[in-house]
């Protein structure tokens, strides 16, 4: 079988520069991609762009037609967003919301929602509003009504103390999305304090900086930090044609947490 070449560049790019370098980079070659990559038949319905083709995207296994050339959104972006957009009402309530390590496709589309009171945080990445550690967050108690928290928490050491800061900072009655990469498979989380060398990390997490590979008991950390937890499923209620046209993950649900004070 022929190998595609795209598919050994893209994996050695993700393995070899660092996230925050990605990042800076992403954002000279969004344009350029978005020209090269033009076409109709798949959407980002974040921004209605289309193109011809999505890239392949992925540490160890690369997923076909995962990341948005023009966007850089992946297929849980692209789930989180249509959820948004079709199942709540958030978009267009005056909430205060803290973003936790902002994704590229979603910062100037929030900032420009002017009904929200929208921040974004981050240690590392250039694009957060600002510096700062989940684990000390520099708000006052009962502050935000929505925090998206996506695919951050695989990469913290102690992630109860992190929901445990949100809860702190959130309202009654607050949304938390947590997204994390799931396995359904697995009842219980697999996580080793002794695995610390990234490639083994890499080996038993399937990625080099993720701390645990998440299991069903994800919702029950959920609630032992103080929130309700929900399982959203809004891909039951699609079609196969938006699912294809949107390259959406053929199964996943949106962690979702109500915070109960």
């Amino acid at each position: 079988m022929k190998k595609n070449p795209l598919k050994r560049v893209v994996k050695l790019i993700l393995n070899f520069f660092s996230r925050q370098f990605l990042l800076r980079i992403s954002l000279i070659l969004r344009p350029i991609l978005r020209i090269l990559y033009r076409g109709k038949k798949f959407v980002d319905p974040i921004d209605g762009s289309s193109y011809r083709t999505f890239l392949p995207y992925g540490y160890n296994r690369l997923r076909k037609n995962a990341l948005c050339p023009g966007t850089l959104s992946l297929e849980r972006h692209r789930l989180l967003w249509l959820y948004l957009k079709k199942k709540t009402k958030l978009l267009e309530k005056n909430i205060s919301v803290l973003h936790v390590a902002p994704e590229i496709i979603f910062i100037k589309k929030f900032k420009k929602i002017t009904n929200w009171n929208y921040v974004s945080i981050d240690l590392k990445s250039p694009l957060a509003d600002i510096k700062a550690n989940v684990y000390n967050l520099p708000f006052e108690e009962n502050y935000f009504d929505l925090i998206l928290c996506n695919h951050v928490l695989e990469h913290i050491e102690d992630d109860y103390k992190a929901l445990n800061e949100l809860h702190r900072v959130i309202k009654n009655k607050g949304t938390l999305i947590a997204q994390v990469p799931l396995d359904k498979n697995l009842k219980k989380t697999f996580e080793n304090k002794e695995i610390m060398n990234p490639k083994e990390r890499n080996k038993y997490y399937g990625q080099y900086d993720h701390v645990r590979v998440y299991g069903l008991d994800f919702y029950t950390r959920l609630a032992k930090s103080g929130f309700t937890p929900k399982k959203i499923d809004i891909l039951k209620e699609m079609s196969n044609e938006e699912k294809i046209k949107y390259c959406l993950p053929k199964d996943e649900k949106i962690p979702i947490g109500i915070a109960i004070k």
